[in-house]
């Protein structure tokens, strides 16, 4: 069976053309083509040969979500809501987006105008206290139609308890509208807290429109060129989703990109003995990194894409700052150098590309000091040489703090460091888990680069670089499971729980799981189950997330877990106050056929580490410059061991093993690089 796994990130397409039958590989990386993702998508088919007709499946990361709210290229939205509740969306949580000061601005995703209420009231307790007013519903939606709304939100109070007034407008409203682009609030997601479940269904109607398009427009290009599979789609959860089902609920896939990296780490990390690691991917634009305990990437229901933007609906997490390879390094008006978040992109890109760019990057600075080869950049359609970047450099940061190039391309270096080593300290140190613990999983094109200095930065004793690091997004995408995520607010404090409420609900959201599953089609080998509580203190405001065994949990086997979850992270026992059960949530995993990553190793290496060696060359360390050994990575051979300094390139990405590092080729053909003292 052929799978092809496609992932597009802000700078690369990446694929995969997996044949399990011919146990063979077929990789590309292409620019990204921004303006339409799909030509970026069948560029990179194109370049592997692939058989279309012949192929299984195709998965496909998108980030057409995440860009389109990021860049605000949206639908117009309407809204319809409860009388008195039209500015919930933009009240939000009475934050600023400026911390300190009375500065800055905000637009929410639906104008003013667009958002209109009708008479309708639901309590807290599920109770109807005022009858939808259907008529007023009816001029509602047709005045959204005449002010140009494309898309519809309906959105009541308390329809987390009771969804009747929102299940009957929105037969109502469907009837009326010309468009299937109709997002029930409590279909999307059953929770309380109308703010930030208005919100995940203004981003869900906002993106509907775009998705659909692009996902329309590339299922056609792909069945013109012979396909007949079905489109498969990752989500932010990590799992996967037909293309004929994304449509209901685009914004599930906002971060599929990175979840699909997180996924794959996990699928490569556990053989090779590694249950526990920090996932760091620097691609082109970003820098994400998440956390992985047990085999398990840890899911959250709390992402907020940028300020008054949260979206709650399960998703890896995954947390991400503007560090990537084609991040512009800039002297602001402080006289400080700063590294992103602004980036180059595909186009123009960095200054080495060769596309018109003009400001320096940390790809422009890794190549000044040694740590790129010049003549194997990716997508270079004009060389520049050394020394045109080596003045620009010179002028932009170098002339400013009275540096020389090399001086300013490792201070771009420092910079950029310091900043993604912030970022793993947000996902491990800033929640209670010591780096020192785990394993540093370095890909992306531009990961290995910098994982070693991470690494010593956090003391962080191992390194694991897969196989094809450049394109271990897209890996994720041919290893992901099909999943669907479910959540019901319960809110009740646990004594008070009536007898089979949580056996109930869990038992309600596995036979809708189930039910998609079967929707879709796809070939899955069998069904996993993962169910979990969120909870807190009465009185409190935090949530905890607690694991659950299972559907025939007791009131005491939820109050146990909870204050064992609860020592764990706080270490305070409150034996005093009662626990509440907020939400309940249940994960349905279609597992697919399991893929052999074996298929992914070189498939002839060299008979000696020396035979795998390609030269020599000057590379810029902390310590200053050095000669390094320059070695190919398809040509290392299984157990080969070198010590740093050294530079291991490969299509996709360059490695660098600092000096005092060791590192070896385990069975599987990853990279294992043992950090300092640890060597």
């Amino acid at each position: 069976m052929k799978i092809i796994g496609v992932d597009v990130g802000g700078t690369f397409t990446d694929l995969i053309l997996l044949d399990d039958e011919r146990r063979e590989v077929r990789i590309a990386k292409v620019p990204t083509t921004p303006d339409n993702q799909a030509f970026g998508v069948l560029a990179a088919v194109k370049e592997t040969g692939a058989d279309l007709a012949g192929t299984g499946a195709v998965v496909h990361g998108t980030t057409t979500t995440t860009n389109a709210l990021l860049e605000r290229k949206i639908a117009r939205v309407g809204l319809v809501t409860t009388r008195g509740f039209r500015d919930v969306l933009e009240l939000g949580r009475r934050t600023r987006p400026k911390p300190y000061g009375l500065i800055g601005s905000f637009e929410p995703l639906i104008p003013r105008e667009l958002r209109l209420e009708v008479s309708e009231r639901v309590d807290a307790e599920g109770a109807v206290v005022e009858a939808l007013d259907e008529d007023a519903l009816r001029r509602a939606v047709a005045r959204l139609l005449v002010l140009g709304a494309e898309a519809l939100v309906i959105h009541f109070l308390h329809s987390y308890i009771n969804p009747a007034h929102e299940r009957r407008a929105a037969e109502i409203a469907r009837e009326l509208w010309p468009n299937g682009y109709v997002t029930v609030g409590h279909e999307l997601m059953s929770e309380y807290r109308e703010y930030e479940r208005g919100v995940t269904a203004a981003v869900n109607a906002a993106v509907q429109p775009v998705l659909q398009r692009y996902i329309a427009r590339l299922e056609r290009e792909l069945k013109s060129d012979g396909y007949r599979g079905d489109l498969l789609v990752m989500q932010g959860n990590g799992g996967t989703v037909s293309a004929r089902l994304v449509g209901t609920a685009p914004v599930t896939t906002v971060m599929s990109g990175p979840a699909s990296g997180v996924i794959a780490a996990a699928y490569t990390a556990k053989p090779a003995g590694f249950a526990n690691v920090i996932t760091y991917d620097m691609g082109g634009t970003s820098s994400d990194v998440a956390l992985i305990q047990d085999g398990v990437p840890l899911v959250s229901s709390e992402l907020e894409l940028e300020y008054a933007m949260p979206i709650h609906v399960p998703m890896v997490d995954v947390h991400s700052i503007g560090a990537g390879g084609g991040s512009l390094a800039r002297i602001n008006d402080a006289g400080i150098l700063r590294v992103g978040p602004e980036s180059a992109g595909a186009y123009p890109g960095p200054i080495c590309f060769g596309r018109g760019g003009s400001e320096p990057t940390i790809t422009d600075a890794n190549l000044l000091l040694g740590r790129l080869n010049p003549d194997r950049l990716l997508a270079v359609e004009r060389p520049v040489s050394l020394p045109q970047i080596r003045a620009r450099l010179v002028e932009t940061v170098g002339a400013p703090l009275g540096l020389d190039a090399e001086a300013s391309a490792a201070a771009i270096l420092r910079v950029a460091n310091d900043k993604m080593a912030g970022a793993i300290r947000m996902v491990s140190l800033a929640r209670g888990h010591d780096p020192r613990d785990f394993a540093l999983f370095a890909f992306g094109g531009a990961g290995p680069l910098h994982a070693s200095a991470l690494a010593r930065e956090l003391g962080i004793p191992r390194v694991l670089i897969p196989i094809r690091p450049g394109l271990t997004n897209a890996l994720g995408c041919v290893v992901a499971d099909l999943r669907h995520d479910y959540v019901r607010t319960v809110n009740r404090p646990v004594p008070l729980l009536p007898d089979g409420l949580v056996r109930e609900v869990l038992a309600a959201q596995i036979a809708e799981g189930e039910h998609r599953l079967v929707q879709e089609r796809a070939e899955i080998e069998e069904v996993r189950l993962l169910h979990r509580a969120d909870m807190q203190f009465e009185g409190q405001s935090h949530l905890l997330s607690v694991e659950l065994p299972g559907i025939a949990v007791t009131r005491d086997e939820l109050q146990r877990a909870f204050e064992a979850a609860y020592w764990r992270r706080f270490g305070v026992a409150l034996p005093e106050i009662r626990a509440v059960l907020v939400n309940l949530h249940t994960a349905v995993i279609g597992r697919r056929r399991p893929v052999d990553l074996a298929a992914l190793a070189p498939a002839s290496p060299a008979a000696s580490l020396e035979a795998a060696r390609t030269g020599r060359r000057r590379v810029w360390f902390d310590a200053g410059w050095r000669e390094t050994p320059v070695y190919r990575r398809e040509a290392l051979p299984p157990g080969a061991e070198l010590r740093g300094p050294a530079v291991i390139e490969q299509l996709d990405a360059t490695t660098i093993i600092e000096p005092g590092d060791r590192a070896a080729i385990d069975p599987l053909g990853n990279l294992l690089v043992a950090i300092g003292a640890s060597a």
